[in-house]
């Protein structure tokens, strides 16, 4: 389980094709600091598993289906990602529950800046609309954030200079997609709600 908070901006080293995968080298001396292998690090909200440490840089490998459902499969040499470690037990909880199971990506449409943040357009994935609400979490390339607004087939978060100066949404152009994981929450409520909602529908 990871929190949303980004602990350091990484850099992609080496990327490696694979039969239905990839392997990555990502440069990251923080979050590799304490790491070894089987630990598990979020790489722009993905969350992977660490199958080699060295020289202050990790390597994971990226199965077909985490390929197709987000935008590591056009990871490249010298690409700066988002990174944290899995939560550990006890510690404060500064974002919100964030499983680094990325449901879909989105598109950056615009960019609106003011004078001490930027107001930041994404396009949202139809699948995913009815779990993205008004002041709700999500969490966007690792990032725990709040949503401003959401309409038809998009939604709006407010970006503060922290976090536009160390993750890559400060970098994010319009046109660039972003991985997408909605509140796990709103996930479990539809699933426990739906047969109760279906038998009420039937009467």
């Amino acid at each position: 389980m990871f929190t949303g908070i980004v602990e350091e901006l990484g850099e992609v080293v080496a990327v490696t094709d694979l039969p239905d995968a990839a392997r990555v080298t990502i440069a990251g001396p923080l979050v590799t600091s304490d790491a070894k292998h089987g630990d598990s690090i979020a790489v722009n909200g993905v969350c992977l598993t660490v199958v080699e440490v060295a020289d202050g840089a990790f390597t994971a490998d990226v199965m077909r289906e985490t390929l197709v459902r987000s935008s590591l499969a056009k990871v490249a040499e010298g690409d700066k990602v988002n990174l944290e470690r899995a939560a550990a037990v006890g510690q404060r909880l500064g974002g919100h529950i964030v499983q680094g199971h990325v449901d879909g990506t989105g598109t950056v449409l615009a960019r609106e800046k003011a004078q001490h943040w930027e107001l930041v357009h994404i396009g949202l994935p139809p699948q995913l609309a009815r779990y993205v609400v008004e002041k709700g979490s999500i969490t966007v390339d690792g990032v725990s954030l709040t949503v401003v607004s959401v309409g038809v087939d998009e939604f709006t978060v407010s970006l503060i200079p922290t976090t536009l100066e160390l993750t890559t949404l400060g970098r994010r152009k319009p046109g660039d997609r972003v991985n997408l994981e909605v509140d796990v929450l709103a996930k479990y409520v539809e699933r426990l709600a739906t047969p109760h909602l279906r038998r009420e529908e039937d009467r």
